[in-house]
């Protein structure tokens, strides 16, 4: 296998400091019912946390020589037949409660989408984290 970079870990470490903030609002948010600011920073960590996730994977792809990917669905689909990550049903999910929060659909999923996020996806992050952890360090 070909050593991977410093860029791949530098990444990794920018997802590791955004899990914690996530981790922490996580951990607020289920101390009760959200006000409209915390679920919109709950929502905008998450995010953020899910995109550099994406972004350590498509780079470690990259540096393994595997690439480019059409979009996150297939990213997703690529980092579970490589075992980076351990449900890759559950990661689609993220995709698809993404793309249906999205501002130009018109249904309402924000509540869905929150309770997910604290009782699914931090989870999933946080075992990404390890997974990937143990890669980089091999």
């Amino acid at each position: 296998m070909k050593s991977i970079s410093k860029s791949c870990s530098l990444l990794m470490d920018e997802f590791s400091a955004e899990l914690v903030d996530l981790t922490d609002y996580g951990k607020r948010a289920k101390n009760g019912k959200l006000t409209e600011s915390q679920s919109r920073d709950l929502l905008s960590h998450f995010e953020a946390t899910h995109e550099l996730a994406l972004n350590v994977i498509t780079q470690y792809f990259k540096e393994i020589g595997k690439g480019p990917f059409s979009g996150s669905r297939d990213l997703t689909v690529e980092a579970f037949h490589a075992e980076l990550i351990d449900d890759g049903k559950a990661w689609l999910d993220i995709v698809i409660d993404r793309i249906q929060y999205s501002p130009v659909y018109e249904i309402d999923t924000q509540e869905k989408f929150l309770d997910n996020i604290q009782k699914r996806y931090i989870r999933l992050l946080q075992r990404f984290e390890d997974t990937m952890g143990k890669k980089l360090n091999e």
